[in-house]
């Protein structure tokens, strides 16, 4: 490996420990356990969410701790946006 790819492993290592401590901090045990296990089965279902909780928490609008069913609630959501398509007659 070269210098270049130390540094950007060392990087994503970095933002993956933020994402893990804001995510920690916004949602309840259960709930963090539920988007851990969904990872493992589908990681673009769970990098979305993950994506949309941090930004809802960087905009000042989560107040209380995200719980199992929100959690189930936006990972609903967002694999509904996913299955959506177009279709032309």
């Amino acid at each position: 490996m070269n210098d270049m790819d130390i540094q950007d492993l060392s990087q994503l290592r970095q933002i993956e420990e933020m994402k893990r401590q804001i995510l920690n901090k916004i949602l309840t045990k259960e709930a963090f356990e539920r988007l851990s296990r969904v990872k493992i089965v589908n990681p673009q279902l769970a990098n979305q969410a993950e994506l949309y909780l941090i930004q809802i928490f960087q905009a000042g609008k989560i107040n209380d701790p995200i719980g199992d069913g929100k959690l189930k609630g936006v990972l609903r959501v967002l694999s509904e946006k996913k299955e959506m398509r177009i279709r032309r007659k």
